[in-house]
This record gives structure tokens, C-alpha cells and sequence, in this order.
């Protein structure tokens, strides 16, 4: 990915671009393959910033117009309004050879990809930008970071809010004031670079059926099936293997992909196979039964143990309170540190050091970082002429040492009155709290320095009680970012940062923890790329509700980041930071996934 530096004349930077396209659409509903574009508005702007053409039109869908309540756009509005094949040519004509710019921007660029393919064109766009995740890096003093919010910081008037056309309007106008602000904090932008065509290009897959039962364990000799049992097939088969699939999800066992530990019995029709999941099997002493003994066994299979009853071997969780708990209070309550230079594990040792006393480290410079520690060789980072102009105040190793935690108070809020963040330390815990309409959706931001070489891909696992994926489904990773009905998505919102976010109320019983890691691709430790911040919000544009700083030590390719986890009625999240020194297909065999290069 290219990172486009923004420094003087900070409008004037993306290169091979003639400018800015400020994006803004309505829609039908959330999903790109499934709902459909309503409105949209197109400001082009020149390199300057200065507008050069607006377009804007509502678009009849074809279909129903979904939640009225938000957009306000009811079929009678639409009635008569252009099919979007109408208007691609003119919308393309102002989004090609410029930066695609919006709020969130990959929704509205996969929507406009979506809209272009079934019109039989190409979405003409090379780089978006995202204002959401510039204002991420700038961290300015609001309680969120929606549009409505920044409109109000940077004195942008808001008129109609879900207008396409003002919306558009408004975002140009958060757009100068962004990149000025990213200017003064010598801050690169998250330009996305974006091959022309229809999004991920990559349909939603389909979920196999949930299986509604626990795994009862293996299938012992001589015993009957269980449902809930994890079955799986190799090599050909008699009978058709759709057919065995359909029978066996039919009688409640749970049919997988692929063979680990947990498996309860492999079925084949050859006992002397070579294959993959033979092999895998013999090796972790899974019981091998042929098709004629499992057709037998089906037509006799047992009750077994719904997920929703508690587990057998423990009593059920009580109920615990869901609430952000506050931030211990300490003598660096409510600071951001930044630390520059120095070796590695040095500069991890006073990151940790900095979320015990209460504060939270940095990994970039933001307009909310108040400190800075100046290792070996930070002098000479690009970052300090910034900070000097900011005046921060600037300290040595030392600074830490002559501080000590306070126990016993908390705060509820930052000094400049937005509600604190919850700093969590490595393996730090936090109860979701639950919205008036239920858990709702959350997101879990992971960046890193912009300054890193390395490529980095974050991923996601979708696990049941035994830990282990149900199928190739429940693996989120940069080819496949939906997880089936969108309940667990991935987005990419810059060259060094991405997002996990998860709607658990709709994930089946049988999902009991989503863990969320990140990866090396290619050469490189987690030692060359230094801490990766996480963030939690309950939307995307939310305030954030907790922080974790997480280092690896020396060696790490890949390292879990948190994982989000059943609690009783409720759902908690965990800061991890465990790194290992295998690759991404060790990681994912884990849990279940073959990764085949």
C-alpha cells in the first residue's frame, strides 16, 4: 500500500491523482451484494480542494428502500428517479483520476462497485481514502468520531444529516480541515490503493446449517452417534456426498471441513486411504469408520446436548454487571505517550510500564498524545519537528521510574470532559456493555506505526466451545472478509490500520469466542513493526471505549490481539498480545483452517 505523506501544501499530495471525489450514498440496507444504492452525491474537487463539479440524484433501486426511518427516501420519492445504470457514466466521470474520498469509505465504495458491476461497468477507482480513519490518526478532542461530531470540531455547518448531497458538502469540508490538521501533526494519509472492479469481489458465502448440539466427545467403539457430533468425510463415497451431508445435519451432528482433535469420527470408504484427513486422523487417534458402518449408525443417533443448556461438567456462569468499569486512576491518568527510538524491547518494557501507571501508549503521533520518551536515535525521527511545534514535553527512560501506581480511585472522565477510555493491559478484561436493543455490534480497531515496512493482515476465527472453527466460513481474513449474513466483517481502512467488527447478536449459540490476531506477510517480525494499538468502539464511529497497546517481543509472525467471548448473558473482551514465531497457516490449523497456498 501506498502512504501518502501530508505535510505543506498537504492538498497538493497524492500523486497521480488530479484531485479529490468526496462520496456520499444512501442505501437500502448494509449488505453490498444484497441492498441497493438510493441516493448519491459526487463532489469533485481539484488538488486544491477547490470544488470543480457537484452531482447528486436520487437512484431508483428496483426494490424496497429498506429503513425509511433513517434516509427518510420512501418508494413514492423514488418513483421516477434514474436506474443507477442511468448515471454510472457521469458518476465514473468524476471519480476517475482522483482520490475516492468518504466517511467509512469502504461501505460506500463497495456499494458503488456493486452498482457499476450490474450496470455492466467498472468502478473507475485506483486510491479512497477514508475520513473516519484520518481523524482515527488525529484523535481530535470529541466524544465520537461521527460526521455530525467532526462537522461541529471543525465549524463545518450541517443542514440535513443522511442528505446525500449535504452530507457531501459537509465531509469536503471535514476533509480540508482533516488534511490541514494531519499537515501540522506530520501525519501520513490512509490512502488505499484499489484495483478498478466490484469491491472484495467476493460474494457473501453461505453458511452450512449450525449445528444445535455440543460435541459429546468421539465416537466410542461399539457406541451409538450423538448429535452434536463432529463428522467428517474423505475420498469418494458410495453415496452421494451431498446426500450423506444432508442426512447427517438432519439427525443433528455437525459435518466439518476438515479433521483436528476434536473431531468425533472420520468417514471413508477406503480404510487403507492416503489422504489428508486420513492422515491427520491416525495421528491424533480419531476413530476411522467406513460408509456402510456410519449409513448403519444413522439411522440410530442419539439426543444430544442443545448450546443452549448449560455445560455438563460446570455449573452455568451467574450474571455479571456489563459496564465499562473506570479507568484506575493514576499519576498519568488521562495521558497519551509516545515513545520514539531505542531498541525494541526497551521501548516495549516503558509501554507497559506506561499502562500501569494509568495512561496510554501511543504507537503514532495524534493530536491526543500529551508526552513524548525519547529513547537512543529518536531524535532524528521525522516526527519531532511536529512535536516541537506542539510543544510537548519531551523526557528521557527515566521519567517512569520515579512514578508509582495509585490504587483505590478511577475516573469517569478526561479532563476535557469526553468519557475516559479504559486502558487494558495484556490479558485485561472488559464486560460489553449491553444497548437498550440488545449487545449490538462492535468493532475492534488494530493499527500500527505508519512508519512499518512490513504487511501486516489482520483475521478473525469464529470458534465453538471446543475452540475450533465449524467450517471454512468462520475464517475472516482478506479474501473472504464476510463471515456468512455479515455478522463478523473485516475492512481495511488505511495502510496501517484494520477492523474486526462483530454484530453478536445474531451469531449462532453454537459461536462461543471470536478471536482476532494479526500476521506477517512476508519477511519480518512483529520486533520490525514495533506495538499494534487496539481500539474498541460499539460503531465504527463511536467513541472508544477501551485501549490496549500490545508488543510482541523479538521474533513473533504472528500475534493474537483479543478475542470477544461469551460471559454468562453477555459478551466480554480480552487484550491478549500472545505472539508466535509460526506463520499465519500454523495459527489457523489451530483452530481448524487449512490454509492451502
Amino acid at each position: 500500500m501506498n502512504v501518502v505523506q501530508a505535510s505543506d501544501g498537504v492538498l497538493d499530495a497524492v500523486s497521480a491523482a488530479s484531485g479529490w471525489a468526496v462520496v456520499d450514498v444512501e442505501t437500502s440496507g448494509l449488505k453490498p451484494f444484497e441492498h441497493r444504492v438510493l441516493s448519491v452525491a459526487v463532489l469533485a474537487l481539484d488538488p486544491a480542494g477547490k470544488l470543480v463539479e457537484e452531482f447528486s440524484t436520487l437512484v431508483d433501486p428496483g426494490c424496497d428502500p429498506g429503513p425509511v426511518h433513517i434516509h427518510g427516501l420512501t418508494a413514492q420519492r423514488l418513483q421516477g428517479a434514474p436506474a443507477f445504470g442511468e448515471v454510472a457514466e457521469h458518476v465514473g466521470t468524476l471519480l476517475a483520476g482522483r482520490v475516492m474520498v468518504a466517511h467509512n469509505a469502504q461501505f460506500d465504495y463497495e456499494f458503488l462497485a456493486r452498482e457499476f458491476a450490474r450496470a455492466g461497468a467498472v468502478l473507475p477507482v485506483a486510491q479512497r481514502m477514508c475520513t473516519l480513519a484520518l481523524n482515527r490518526r488525529i484523535a481530535p478532542p470529541t466524544g465520537d468520531l461521527k460526521l455530525a461530531s467532526l462537522a461541529g470540531h471543525y465549524k463545518v455547518p450541517q443542514q440535513r444529516a443522511y442528505d446525500a448531497l449535504d452530507d457531501a458538502r459537509v465531509l469536503s469540508g471535514v476533509l480540508r480541515a482533516s488534511l490541514a490538521a494531519a499537515g501540522d501533526l506530520g501525519l501520513s494519509l490512509p490512502v488505499v490503493p484499489c484495483s478498478p472492479g466490484q469491491g472484495t469481489g467476493y460474494p457473501p458465502r453461505i453458511a452450512k446449517t449450525p449445528c444445535a448440539y455440543r460435541n459429546p466427545g468421539r465416537l466410542a467403539p461399539g457406541a451409538a452417534l450423538l448429535q452434536g457430533m463432529k463428522v467428517a468425510f474423505t475420498g469418494d463415497t458410495r453415496t452421494a456426498r451431498d446426500e450423506l451431508v444432508a442426512r447427517s445435519v438432519a439427525a443433528g451432528l455437525n459435518v466439518m471441513g476438515s479433521v483436528s482433535r476434536h473431531t468425533s469420527v472420520l468417514i471413508t470408504h477406503d480404510t487403507g486411504s492416503d489422504s489428508g484427513k486420513y492422515r491427520v486422523a491416525r495421528s491424533a487417534d480419531v476413530p476411522v469408520i467406513t460408509e456402510e458402518a456410519f449409513l448403519r449408525l444413522l439411522t440410530d443417533v442419539q439426543p444430544g446436548t442443545p448450546h443452549t443448556d448449560p455445560a455438563p461438567s460446570a455449573p452455568s456462569v451467574p450474571a455479571q454487571p456489563r459496564t465499562a468499569r473506570p479507568t484506575p486512576a493514576g499519576p498519568l491518568s488521562g495521558r497519551r505517550i509516545l515513545v520514539l527510538g531505542g531498541p525494541h524491547s526497551q521501548a516495549s518494557a516503558l509501554r507497559s510500564r506506561i499502562a500501569e501507571l494509568g495512561a496510554a501508549a501511543a504507537v503514532n503521533l495524534s493530536a491526543g498524545v500529551t508526552d513524548v520518551i525519547l529513547l537512543a536515535e529518536g531524535a532524528g525521527d521525522r516526527r519531532m519537528p511536529a512535536i516541537r511545534e506542539r510543544g510537548l514535553p519531551v523526557h528521557d527512560a527515566d521519567w517512569l521510574t520515579t512514578l508509582a501506581p495509585v490504587s483505590g480511585a478511577s475516573r469517569e472522565t478526561e479532563p476535557t470532559g469526553v468519557p475516559a477510555v479504559r486502558v487494558l493491559p495484556r490479558g485485561g478484561v472488559l464486560d460489553l456493555p449491553v444497548a437498550d436493543d440488545g449487545v449490538g455490534s462492535w468493532t475492534v480497531t488494530a493499527s500500527w506505526s505508519h512508519e512499518s515496512s512490513c504487511d501486516i493482515d489482520v483475521v478473525a476465527f469464529v470458534l465453538d466451545e471446543d475452540e475450533q472453527v465449524s467450517g471454512d466460513e468462520d475464517f475472516v481474513f482478506y479474501a473472504a472478509p464476510d463471515h456468512p449474513g455479515a455478522a463478523v466483517r473485516l475492512t481495511t481502512d488505511g495502510p496501517s490500520e484494520q477492523a474486526v467488527t462483530a454484530d453478536l447478536a445474531p451469531l449462532p449459540d453454537a459461536v462461543r469466542k471470536i478471536v482476532i490476531a494479526a500476521a506477517i506477510d512476508g519477511p519480518g517480525t512483529f520486533a520490525d513493526v514495533g506495538a499494534i494499538e487496539i481500539t474498541v468502539v460499539q460503531d465504527a464511529d463511536s467513541r472508544t471505549v477501551a485501549q490496549a497497546t500490545l508488543d510482541a517481543a523479538t521474533t513473533e509472525r504472528t500475534l493474537l490481539l483479543a478475542e470477544v467471548y461469551r460471559r454468562g448473558p453477555g459478551w466480554r473482551i480480552r487484550a491478549v498480545g500472545q505472539g508466535y514465531d509460526h506463520q499465519l497457516a500454523a495459527l489457523a490449523s489451530g483452530f481448524g483452517v487449512d490454509i492451502v497456498d
